[in-house]
């Protein structure tokens, strides 16, 4: 680690640790999917018995007949040359791999971005609302609805919002992520940019009905994958707050008479956010993760469902490429944590 605490050589040295940590998750996604009960091959022919040479000809064709040790050195040049493969299964046959993750990708992201800020708006503030009221009623309406709310089924939470507010209200549609065939972008000349995100692409062309319409769509996957997630988020902002709070810095700051208000804002709360980024950074990660039963429930393709069908087609090569996919997220997420935590508190890259 840098000695200097000189934030670029900090990042640098964070930069060249994620190469180790990158490669033990791309090697465990290879060790794993090769120990797994199951013939990919097999597979191929949906149950049905081929006839040994055409088991043959697919092992040779998908590499499966060499040496364990030549497939990971094939494994990891495709990785790192963006060569994730096509699909074996029944479900995409034939279609590329990174396709595929990339068509997908955008609805994912869309629902992690919305579910993590509708955990962050509720979660953080209770967090800290319960942390400057301690033992109060605040602080116990709090901790009951952080425990009830994080272990509510997020599939059920769905359905229920789902019913309220698609079914009986109307308010909102009840799946899907478009109502109508008019996607943003996909018009000639519309934009000269399109991420694939219908929020982002109605704000590009510029045209205000989409944009409602795209976020309209969002707001019941957002909203249940945020009120989960913002019962673990009230928890971990509280637990800091009452170790800042109460810490040497406050109390000093307490009797230089500086009001109670600015202790817990200014001091308490702004001290306890470099262990809340952390947490809140891996969250978003697992977020990409954890999204396959909301997309499943309101009926968004994204990389969540692309996973479960590959899954249940035992599409190695989908699996594989999703897996990684997600690896590589992850340890790029960890990367910006620990550059963000280091920005916020200097005493980290000493």
């Amino acid at each position: 680690m840098a000695r200097d605490g000189s934030l670029f050589a900090y990042i640098l040295t964070r930069m060249f640790l994620a190469i180790p940590m990158l490669l033990i998750l791309l090697t465990a996604v290879f060790v794993i999917l090769r120990v797994l009960p199951g013939d990919p091959v097999l597979a191929l022919w949906g149950g049905r018995s081929p006839p040994p040479s055409a088991i043959e000809a697919a092992r040779h064709e998908l590499g499966l007949d060499q040496p364990i040790a030549v497939q990971y050195l094939t494994y990891l040049r495709k990785i790192f040359t963006g060569d994730f493969g096509v699909s074996i299964g029944g479900t995409y046959t034939g279609q590329s791999v990174w396709s595929l993750i990339s068509g997908r990708f955008p609805a994912t992201v869309e629902i992690a971005i919305g579910g993590m800020l509708v955990a962050s708006l509720v979660g953080i503030p209770l967090g800290v609302l319960a942390g400057a009221h301690r033992d109060k009623p605040v602080d116990l309406a709090v901790r009951i609805f952080g425990t009830i709310i994080w272990v509510i089924p997020i599939f059920w939470l769905g359905l229920v919002l789902q019913l309220i507010f698609g079914v009986w209200l109307r308010w909102l549609p009840a799946n899907g992520r478009w109502s109508g065939a008019d996607v943003p972008c996909t018009a000639p000349s519309s934009c000269q940019v399109r991420t694939g995100m219908y929020t982002v692409d109605s704000l590009i062309e510029r045209n205000p009905a989409h944009f409602v319409n795209a976020v309209a769509h969002l707001l019941l996957p957002s909203l249940t994958l945020g009120l989960v997630l913002s019962g673990f988020f009230a928890k971990t902002v509280r637990a800091n707050m009452l170790r800042t709070i109460s810490a040497d810095f406050t109390e000093a700051a307490r009797a230089r008479g500086v009001p109670g208000r600015a202790v817990v804002y200014k001091h308490a709360f702004k001290n306890a956010l470099v262990p809340v980024v952390t947490v809140l950074g891996l969250q978003f990660a697992i977020l990409f993760a954890g999204a396959v039963l909301t997309e499943k429930t309101f009926s968004i393709e994204g990389i969540g469902i692309l996973l479960l069908n590959a899954v249940t087609s035992k599409d190695m090569s989908v699996i594989q490429g999703v897996v990684v996919f997600y690896a590589t997220i992850i340890v790029v997420i960890s990367l910006v944590i620990d550059v963000i935590g280091a920005m916020i508190d200097p005493r980290i890259r000493l």
